[in-house]
């Protein structure tokens, strides 16, 4: 039985403030007209793709009361979401980024801080 990529990314788990991005093809153009050129690319070490999978967000820390022991751990953590979404065009620095293969295929595990710029298909 062949995975699709979707049913294969369903295991992975976005930890933290980062993205789980497809790179996109040099001078992939978008709907919209967005595209990289090649040498944009090379010179500036900007690389554009599709956000898969988010994380949580950012963290906020918890103070730590005694009196409210009775309350689980899991409602103790609270995170300020990111901006990217599933489905984005994302355009980033390369150099924040993380190149991972993944049963066979090429992905980026990016920060948000890494990320420049986002295009989002608005729906109707």
């Amino acid at each position: 039985m062949h995975l699709t990529t979707d049913n294969k990314l369903k295991k992975l788990i976005v930890v933290g403030d980062r993205v789980l991005i497809r790179p996109s093809k040099d001078n992939e153009r978008t709907s919209s007209g967005l595209y990289l050129p090649p040498g944009v690319g090379e010179k500036e070490k900007v690389q554009s793709g599709y956000v898969l999978k988010t994380g949580p967000g950012y963290a906020l820390p918890v103070p730590s009361s005694e009196d409210e022991s009775w309350k689980p751990e899991a409602e103790q953590t609270k995170y300020i979401p990111l901006q990217a979404k599933e489905g984005d065009l994302a355009i980033f620095l390369a150099t924040g980024a993380t190149e991972v293969m993944y049963q066979g295929e090429k992905f980026f595990i990016v920060p948000q801080s890494a990320i420049l710029l986002l295009e989002r298909e608005e729906e109707l």
